[in-house]
């Protein structure tokens, strides 16, 4: 039997429950949203039915928003079932206050780079994760670039003429 977007939403919902998931399909591809303390079981969950067999991590990655008080950082998941060549896409979402999301490094072992550079660049803490720490930026940088908390540019330069870029 060909692997659907509703099969796999029946298989989750019959698996998790009525209401646990957050569903969503645009282009085609099914995004499907759970609880942060649930990731690394609805991960293997996906990986581990037969029926779904959803075993290569394409891409880990995170997402600011910082409008979203409590759901400012939500950690992307891209899943690919080779078998079917068919992708979904998995989101948690977490707060910066306390950005501690599960590792999926022991179930997929392309996690553990994708891990690191998540952290290092949106501070979220990958909890059991074997070696956490910076890959692509210094040790001592105390913040993290990709978070949108600083302004776009530097309003103290004095080299540009604001008229060139639509102000003043």
């Amino acid at each position: 039997m060909a692997v659907t977007n509703d099969l796999i939403q029946q298989k989750l919902t019959a698996k998790f429950g009525e209401g646990f998931f957050h569903f969503e399909e645009s282009y085609g591809m099914l995004t499907i949203e759970a609880p942060k303390e649930q990731n690394l079981k609805v991960l293997q969950f996906l990986y581990e039915e037969e029926e779904l067999a959803f075993r290569f991590l394409t891409d880990l990655c995170a997402v600011n928003y910082p409008d979203l008080p409590g759901r400012e950082l939500a950690v992307v998941y891209h899943l690919h079932n080779l078998a079917n060549n068919l992708r979904i896409r998995f989101k948690v979402f977490t707060g910066i206050e306390n950005p501690d999301i599960f590792t999926a490094s022991k179930l997929f072992s392309s996690a553990n780079w994708m891990e690191r550079e998540t952290y290092d660049f949106f501070g979220v803490n990958f909890v059991g994760h074997p070696n956490l720490k910076r890959i692509l930026n210094v040790d001592e940088m105390d913040y993290f670039p990709m978070r949108k908390e600083f302004p776009l540019e530097d309003q103290t330069r004095r080299d540009k003429d604001d008229e060139m870029f639509g102000r003043g």
